[in-house]
Order: C-alpha cells, then structure tokens, then sequence
C-alpha cells in the first residue's frame, strides 16, 4: 500500500480511497483509487504471490489530455503497465479516466 501512496502523491492531486466524504470534495481535478480485488499466484496450494488490481480514477470537469500525460508519466516512471478508459458522469458534469493495473504486493 506504501507504494501505491507514494506514486499518487508524485500526481500531486488531492486523492482518496473510493470517495471523498460528502461536502470534503475537492474542485477538480482529483484522484480516487480502489483496490477491488486481487490475481494472486499460488504455489503448492498457497497464496505465493500477492497481487492486487488497482483502479485509479481521474476526474476532471473538462477533458485534459496534458493532465492525462502527466499521470500516465509516473506510471511509466514506475514500469506500471496500465489500461485506460474514459466515461462522461452526466449526473456529476465531470469526465473520469479510469487507469486499471495490477501490481505485487
């Protein structure tokens, strides 16, 4: 969990796990991160090596491709192989970026 802490403070934007508390939003752009499960490796009939999928949601209320880069500069930084997606959340008028990748732990 350390690590993945450090990389998003090198972002340099607010963030929290899976949500800021209500009214304790910031203005965009912020960051919120999950983690929703894991591919653990086994060996032996045990856990050998830990692995935990990571979803690190950008959100933006207009769309910032020099933002995107910025952030996708410290997952390079850090040889994080990550996928991207994009939606538009009418109902928050904000764009989320969603970076999913998998990481030891």
């Amino acid at each position: 969990m350390d690590r993945i802490l450090a990389i998003l403070q090198e972002i340099q934007l607010p963030f929290a796990y899976d949500h800021f508390a209500e009214g304790e939003s910031p203005e965009p752009p912020f960051i919120c991160y999950l983690i929703p499960g894991s591919d653990n490796f086994a060996a032996d009939g045990k856990v050998y090596v830990k692995i935990n999928e990571f979803h690190i949601e950008l959100y933006t209320d207009c769309k910032n491709p020099a933002l995107e880069n910025s952030v996708e500069a410290v997952f390079d930084n850090h040889s994080i192989f990550y996928n991207k997606s994009e939606v538009w959340i009418e109902s928050e008028k904000l764009y989320e970026v969603l970076y999913t990748f998998e990481m030891e732990v």
